[in-house]
């Protein structure tokens, strides 16, 4: 006897196969389903050899978003090719870096990201695999290419090349062949003055150069030890000069001291009110009185000189009668002792 199939318990295991398979859909898609995205394009100018389609896209180390397609395009107007990455980013993580996180705040963040100098440059993930990703950071004092115009219509990041990049078009952009070139030419230069009669020449003379510098030396040698006692006599001189004078300067230091010293005490004799000038000055107004007194005293009228002219007449007669004695002793000396003789 058949049993019948239960319609509840086959709806209940296809409502759980159907489950368990968009639990699988949304394990294997990394839980970003209904997740928002952002779309952006990066234009590499090198080779990308080890991006690939899924690499992750990296802000200093957090991962924002992955890689979705890599093409090559031409562009003619500079006759270059070019290697647009389109990624897919997290508008969530993006509105984070920006500073908004609120759903009133909701609008592109990646635009903001690229003016505050957003740029994107290829790293290493691993040596051994050669596996490339994505770096993102906020670079505005480096320089960064953006071609401005897009084909994929998405906000665009500029790029900035690596080291090793940047030193890997630094080494293209060396024309070795031409450094060859002139170094070949530098070598042939320097054989051939080298081998030339001038360096002969100047080595020659500058073998005579270095002897002649020798003999003076020599002569310098010489005369060195007399110079330096020369030098050493008139070193100890000068030293006993420079003690002499240093005396000689403290002894003028002191004569100017006592010099101000007794100027000062002049200063202080002749002062106005000092002793000394005003007993001078007693003493020139007594010489003045007195000069007065002699003036007045010596007149021509005064009773002195005539005194004076009677006592010269007197003198006078005095004088003669004296001189006329004299003539009558001279004439007659016995007149002395027996009286003067009358003539008859």
């Amino acid at each position: 006897m058949k049993r019948k199939a239960n319609p509840t318990l086959i709806g209940s295991f296809v409502v759980l196969g159907i489950a368990l398979i968009a639990v699988a859909i949304i394990t294997l898609a990394g839980s970003n389903i209904f997740a928002r995205t952002e779309r952006t394009v990066m234009y590499f100018s090198g080779s990308v050899y080890g991006l690939q389609v899924g690499a992750p896209v990296v802000f200093r180390g957090v991962r924002v978003g992955s890689v979705e397609s890599i093409e090559v395009s031409y562009d003619s107007s500079r006759d270059a090719f070019s290697i647009p990455v389109v990624a897919v980013l997290d508008a969530d993580a993006l509105r984070g870096l920006d500073g908004k996180r609120t759903d009133a705040e909701a609008g592109p963040a990646l635009p903001a990201l690229v003016q505050r100098g957003l740029s994107a440059q290829l790293s290493t993930q691993s040596l051994l695999t050669g596996l490339l990703y994505v770096d993102l950071d906020l670079r505005p004092k480096r320089a960064s290419s953006q071609r401005g115009s897009s084909t994929h219509d998405v906000t665009e990041i500029p790029t900035t090349a690596t080291a090793i990049q940047a030193f890997r078009d630094q080494l293209e952009g060396i024309d070795l062949r031409k450094i060859t070139d002139d170094i070949s030419a530098i070598a042939a230069s320097a054989r051939a003055v080298i081998s030339g009669p001038q360096l002969n020449q100047a080595l020659s003379d500058m073998a005579q150069i270095t002897a002649t510098i020798k003999r003076v030396s020599e002569r310098l040698d010489k005369r060195m030890d007399p110079l330096a006692d020369e030098l050493q006599r008139s070193l100890t001189s000068t030293r006993t000069a420079m003690d002499g004078m240093s005396k000689a300067a403290t002894s003028v230091d002191r004569t100017a001291t006592s010099v101000g010293r007794t100027s000062d005490q002049v200063a202080q004799i002749l002062a106005p009110d000092a002793p000394l000038v005003q007993n001078l000055q007693r003493a020139a107004n007594e010489v003045s009185r007195t000069a007065g007194a002699l003036r007045e005293a010596t007149a021509g009228d005064s009773e002195l000189m005539t005194g004076a002219d009677r006592a010269l007449d007197d003198l006078s007669r005095a004088a003669r009668a004296l001189r006329d004695l004299a003539e009558a002793i001279e004439q007659q000396p016995q007149s002395l002792l027996r009286g003067r003789k009358v003539n008859e």
